[in-house]
């Protein structure tokens, strides 16, 4: 079972990798004109990660619980799905939603939300 708790750890590191380069992808394709492709392609993967840093992390320095940390790990995890979504890449969209889902499942049914 240890196996399976550590795999969905890494997992979850993963998607959160997936999630930034999703989000910057999306800013480099959505962009009109260099400097807006720039802005988007590099300072929303950097929002989120602030977000991320602030709110979601072990070493947070604002700290949440409960349904707000729930919450934001749902925006900025899923903002990655809805920048493939956004960026023509429907089935992996729902691909990664999926994983995303069933790994937020398992993140919070083996009580990971704390060690991650």
């Amino acid at each position: 079972m240890e196996f399976f708790k550590y795999a969905n750890l890494c997992l979850r590191f993963l998607i959160e990798l997936c999630a930034l380069t999703a989000l910057g992808y999306w800013g480099f394709y959505a962009g009109k004109g260099y400097l807006v492709k720039i802005i988007l392609g590099i300072g929303l993967p950097l929002l989120a990660a602030v977000i991320w840093g602030m709110f979601v992390s072990p070493k947070a320095s604002i700290p949440t619980t409960g349904i707000i940390r729930f919450l934001l790990e749902i925006c900025v995890l899923g903002a990655g799905g809805v920048a493939l979504y956004a960026a023509k890449y429907d089935k992996l969209a729902i691909l990664y939603a999926i994983v995303m889902m069933v790994n937020l499942t398992f993140t919070y049914l083996w009580k990971q939300h704390s060690t991650y």
